[in-house]
């Protein structure tokens, strides 16, 4: 396979699932997809400030062949919207665990006529596996010693702590058991041969360095960069513990995953990957990592994170690396996000027999806010439902949970959200659960990886007609008032710190009063624009269980009942970290040198507003 630079050109015969980074960029080129830049760009701030750019109109994949001290060429954007990620993996999957999650209806009870029905979905269920060869692109290059330095990592954003690999696949083994873990978790470049990890506890890689440290011994670690998209996909899905994310990778690429021999560590590599840094993370090895701009589109800040040593850098013969950049919603990984829900859902009635269907909003960046339907057949069994989801894999991250009982597009977040405030009790349907575990990346805590959760129900027939027009007088210290959807005010009031308690004292406004939800905000105008913008600036900015008031509040059997309205103070407080912004010097730099990145002309987004409506 060519390179695609330096006068040669990507060749793919015809169109099928990606093996390859090679593969993918031919294909996008091939379909019109995939711009070219041949101007040197500096993989500090610049190479990023044009791929945000890019990403708001809504344009192409990018190929930097020049990157500024580094002798590879970097593809970003290449998953930046809904047609690059079905032309990275097609419709097969989908149609494939459709196909799966009807086996109980079929073949239950047994019959070797229902078999034979199912004949063509077990022959291909048969060519899903692993393949170990000794060999692989991969092996192409050996660097030694490795100098993790010529890598063409990304600084993202002005305060970052310094250049990240941001589409790592960490290949990880349980110390004690067979099981593998491939995931994605961001990597800083220290120094040549040491690397930051930000491998978080709750996740699977987490769990394989922890029963390691506990027998005193270093974790192998593998972390791939580019290769075929099948494993990028497998490596970001919220798969249940010790379900191998290989086999999902496997099962995307419609045949086995060919693996390598690894000739400098214990565990296989993936052979069609670009890179691989082959080490180890040693027992209580740790050093700060970040600050770094995150997906929730705030900075995530520094904090102590398991050090990887890298002992071999191996590569092919003329790799490309792979990057993204994320931010405020939506970036690429937002995409990627409703791709993988999208595929996952037909599995989701099947592991949790109460819930017909379930969303995660990207907008907050998925952990902060989901809703599902679910069935309600006797008395509190949607708490039941709600119990299984907070409780399955990385869903028990989910801050704030919304449950109904009727078939709403999920997708339509206003629809959603007017259902629910029509038929909810917040006496006896608003659930709140202090003093848990959350998303490290989630700052509205009391502290890192702490806060609270949320669960409301909104069942069964309507009860109110909901207002649509706010028609009442503002009380003192609230700027304006705007409906965001039937029943939901958006209120903007003065900064928290001038006054913490604005949120109670609004609920309790009887000018507030037929409206059951109001979300106080520090601009008013930028939440109600748009449902994303209202899903960012609410549910990324609110600690449930602090940051959630009624109109009145009173014990009963030691539960805490709250009274309608219902507000949420989603005003930004004086602990959270900064709101990402570009800096002026990078903005000022791309926008002189714009018209020398591309030989035909390319819009230009803003990204001022890192792509918020």
């Amino acid at each position: 396979m060519s390179s695609g630079t330096g006068g040669t050109t990507l060749v793919q015969p015809v169109d099928r699932t990606p093996r390859s980074t090679r593969e993918f960029l031919a294909l996008l080129r091939r379909h019109g997809e995939l711009v070219e830049v041949r101007a040197e760009v500096d993989p500090e701030l610049e190479l990023a400030e044009i791929h945000r750019r890019v990403i708001a109109a809504n344009g192409p994949a990018l190929l930097f062949s020049r990157v500024k001290g580094s002798p590879y060429p970097v593809a970003t954007n290449l998953y930046g919207s809904a047609r690059r990620v079905e032309l990275a993996f097609g419709p097969e999957p989908r149609a494939l665990i459709e196909r799966v999650a009807r086996l109980p209806e079929v073949l239950l009870p047994p019959s070797l006529g229902g078999l034979w029905g199912q004949r063509s979905l077990l022959l291909q269920l048969t060519r899903i596996g692993l393949e170990t060869r000794a060999r692989g692109p991969v092996l192409d290059v050996r660097e030694s010693p490795p100098n993790l330095r010529a890598l063409p990592a990304l600084k993202t954003w002005k305060r970052d702590g310094g250049r990240f690999i941001t589409l790592p696949l960490v290949l990880t083994r349980h110390p004690r058991l067979s099981s593998t873990n491939l995931g994605m978790y961001r990597i800083q470049i220290h120094d040549e041969t040491r690397t930051g990890l930000h491998m978080q506890i709750g996740k699977g890689g987490g769990f394989h360095l922890a029963a390691a440290e506990e027998l005193g011994i270093p974790l192998p670690v593998n972390i791939h960069v580019g290769g075929p998209p099948a494993a990028m996909l497998g490596a970001i899905a919220p798969l249940p513990e010790n379900v191998p994310e290989l086999l999902l990778a496997s099962l995307a690429l419609g045949e086995r995953l060919p693996l390598a021999r690894n000739p400098a560590g214990p565990l296989p590599l993936i052979a069609e990957a670009d890179f691989a840094l082959v080490g180890r993370v040693e027992p209580g090895a740790r050093a700060p990592e970040g600050p770094f701009g995150d997906h929730y589109g705030y900075y995530s800040e520094q904090h102590d994170y398991p050090v990887f040593t890298c002992e071999a850098l191996l590569r092919r013969r003329d790799p490309v690396f792979c990057a993204t950049v994320v931010g405020k919603p939506r970036q690429e990984d937002f995409f990627l996000g409703d791709f993988l829900q999208d595929l996952l859902s037909p599995l989701f009635p099947l592991v949790m027999s109460g819930v017909r269907s379930l969303w995660s909003y990207g907008e907050t960046g998925y952990h902060s806010l989901s809703a599902a339907v679910v069935r309600e057949r006797y008395k509190r069994e949607a708490m039941a439902s709600a119990f299984r989801i907070l409780g399955e894999g990385q869903l028990s991250l989910t801050k704030f949970l919304l449950l109904i009982d009727a078939p709403v597009d999920l997708k339509d977040f206003r629809a959603v959200l007017e259902h629910l405030l029509a038929r909810t009790d917040p006496r006896t349907d608003l659930f709140l659960l202090p003093n848990l575990s959350m998303d490290s990346l989630d700052y509205a805590g009391p502290t890192i990886n702490e806060g609270s959760k949320g669960v409301w129900l909104g069942l069964g027939a309507a009860r109110r007609s909901l207002p649509r027009e706010f028609s009442g007088s503002l009380p003192a210290g609230v700027r304006r008032v705007l409906p965001f959807c039937a029943g939901c005010l958006v209120v903007e009031g003065v900064p928290y710190a001038s006054e913490p308690a604005q949120a109670a004292r609004i609920a309790a406004h009887p000018d507030f009063a037929a409206w059951p939800l109001l979300v106080l905000s520090d601009d008013a105008a930028r939440a109600a624009k748009s449902a994303m913008n209202f899903l960012w600036t609410t549910f990324t900015r609110f600690d449930p269980s602090r940051d959630l008031v009624g109109a009145r509040t009173e014990l009963s059997g030691g539960h805490a009942v709250r009274h309608a309205p219902i507000a949420i103070d989603a005003r930004m407080k004086p602990w959270y970290p900064e709101e990402l912004y570009t800096d002026e010097t990078t903005a000022a730099l791309v926008d002189r040198r714009w018209s020398e990145y591309f030989e035909r002309p390319m819009p230009m987004g803003d990204s001022a507003r890192a792509h918020l409506d």
